[in-house]
C-alpha cells in the first residue's frame, strides 16, 4: 500500500495535532513537554480521556 503525501494532507495532520494539543494544554493548565506533545498529539479523545500520569492507559488514534 502506497500513501502519497501532499502538502494539503500534511497541513491537515499538523492542524489536527495542534487542536488536540490545545485541548490537553487547557485541561492540564501548563505547558507540555516534548514527550507529552508527541503522545498527546495522537490521543483519540483529548477532551474526555483521563490524563493522570502513571494511573491510566491512553487511547491513541490517527491524526487524519
Amino acid at each position: 500500500m502506497v500513501i502519497e503525501t501532499t502538502p494539503e494532507m500534511v497541513e491537515k495532520v499538523y492542524q489536527r495535532s495542534r487542536e488536540k494539543l490545545a485541548v490537553v494544554r487547557e485541561r492540564l493548565g501548563r505547558p507540555l513537554t516534548l514527550a507529552e506533545k508527541v503522545l498527546f498529539g495522537h490521543l483519540a479523545d483529548p477532551a474526555g480521556q483521563p490524563l493522570a500520569r502513571g494511573a491510566v492507559e491512553v487511547l491513541l488514534g490517527g491524526l487524519v
